[in-house]
């Protein structure tokens, strides 16, 4: 049978337990914080005190630290690319075999995607009632990053797919988490607890990837052994790697940007390496057994890999430099 077709019986088998990881890994509408549960509420007398509450605690806030969030934010707004990413996996499709019935996968994105859409919009909010960024810059660096796209190199293949968004969401959790901690050290409790709460839906949602790839392993090992392998030699891209200014080349701010992320330690190579070992650990690859040739060539490779790089981050030096972005004036104020 050919590979494709194999991936495809695969998610079938696989979607069969679909609607329990959307049970148990996602929350229902109602029962979900909202942004305006952390935001100033414009219906409320008392609204103006809150918002010069904003704007008094985020002059406390550093130059890197601003160009971190106004980036974190923007990758988040760009959600309309990765949902039709990831509608158009093999695998998924926009409904059942009747009308009205959806496709149990198709469901999973669009539920996912409802809840991460929640997180563009309240930072996109705090950074507007904080007066301290160029909100037109930014509006044009997130339309830039959804009209440019982005090619994380998986193709249609829900296996290497999969991959990425274990990945990719563990390290969402911690860059969101790292900026909660920072903030808070500043003594803005209230953009604090946004990305505190944020960052645990983004561990809700890499538990639930790690599942996907966990429950493939069972059923086709060496195959997604071997598309473990092809992402990690390829590199997880990050979503926002096609980030720019007004005005610049596509992917020309995100170097700038991920420097400044690893100069407040929101987001490092080493944070890198450790997802790799936490995957590597979770997915038990040092135990499989009854892999081809080829797939246990491709284990060796992925174990030894965390090793490898770490020697090699230890030898890099991170820019010192701070770029200046168009969406933040010098020491961010404006």
């Amino acid at each position: 049978m050919a590979l494709e077709n194999v991936r495809l019986e695969v998610m079938k088998t696989v979607e069969k337990s679909v609607d329990g990881f959307i049970d148990k890994y996602l929350i229902p509408v109602d029962d979900i914080w909202q942004p305006t549960d952390l935001l100033p509420n414009l219906q409320n007398e008392n609204y103006n005190e809150e918002i010069i509450q904003i704007r008094e605690e985020a002059k406390e806030l550093g130059y890197d630290f601003w160009v971190v969030l106004v980036a974190d934010m923007v990758t988040e707004e760009a959600l309309p690319t990765y949902e039709s990413w990831l509608m158009d996996m093999e695998g998924v499709k926009q409904h059942g075999a009747s009308r009205g019935e959806q496709n149990s996968w198709a469901k999973w994105v669009r539920h996912w995607t409802g809840e991460e859409n929640r997180h563009g919009d309240t930072l996109n909010k705090y950074l507007y009632l904080s007066g301290r960024v160029d909100m037109r810059e930014i509006e044009k660096t997130t339309q830039h990053l959804i009209n440019d796209g982005f090619d994380i190199g998986t193709g249609r293949d829900p296996y290497r797919n999969f991959v990425y968004t274990s990945f990719q969401e563990l390290a969402t959790n911690i860059s969101h988490k790292r900026v909660g901690q920072l903030a808070k050290k500043k003594g803005n409790k209230m953009l604090a607890k946004m990305c505190n709460i944020i960052a645990g839906d983004e561990m809700r949602h890499y538990m639930a990837y790690r599942e996907f790839v966990k429950t493939i392993f069972e059923h086709d090992p060496s195959e997604m052994m071997l598309a473990f392998q092809d992402m990690m030699k390829k590199k997880i891209v990050m979503p926002a790697q096609f980030i720019r200014e007004s005005g610049d080349d596509i992917a020309s701010a995100f170097e700038n940007f991920s420097n400044a992320a690893q100069r407040l330690g929101v987001y490092t190579t080493y944070d890198y390496i450790e997802i790799l070992r936490k995957l590597n650990s979770y997915w038990e690859i040092d135990k499989m057994t009854s892999l081809t040739d080829e797939a246990e060539k491709a284990r060796d490779y992925l174990m030894k890999m965390p090793d490898r790089m770490a020697r090699i981050a230890d030898r890099i030096a991170v820019p010192q430099d701070q770029h200046q972005f168009k969406w933040v004036a010098p020491n961010g104020t404006l």
